[in-house]
């Protein structure tokens, strides 16, 4: 037996439907990675991170036994009550990468500039390619 649905009671659940899926739309994002690219050169490999909004005094990377870790977290705006809409993620954030032998731990630098994170990794000297030279017998 079918189940009709008063015309009448059609406004509640769209309304009961309208306050759910304002309710996801607006819900705080909470965890979040930032977007990393990769590249290599001959001489160095570099990571690039998107982090908007995230301060110097807000990050920590640290390398040990060949893995780098880049932590930090995106502080939210003082005054997020007053948001209608929140689609940018705020709060705490972790990513590692297992770096190759070839790159020299010691002498990583990190840069800062407009939200871009770069880490630049130079190789080490042996594993950087280098040409024999054939000699006539």
């Amino acid at each position: 037996m079918t189940t009709l649905v008063s015309w009448k009671s059609l406004p509640e659940i769209h309304h009961g439907l309208d306050q759910l899926l304002q309710a996801a739309w607006n819900a705080p994002v909470t965890e979040w990675s930032p977007r990393a690219d990769i590249f290599e050169t001959e001489s160095e490999l570099k990571l690039e991170f998107d982090l908007p909004g995230v301060a110097q005094n807000e990050l920590e990377i640290v390398v040990e036994k060949g893995v780098l870790s880049l932590r930090g977290e995106r502080k939210a705006p003082s005054n997020m009550d007053q948001y209608l809409r929140v689609e940018r993620a705020y709060g705490p954030f972790s990513r590692k990468f297992t770096l190759p032998e070839s790159v020299d731990a010691d002498h990583i630098t990190a840069q800062l500039n407009q939200g871009v994170l770069v880490l630049t990794m130079p190789k080490r000297e042996e594993s950087k390619p280098r040409q024999i030279q054939v000699q006539a017998s």
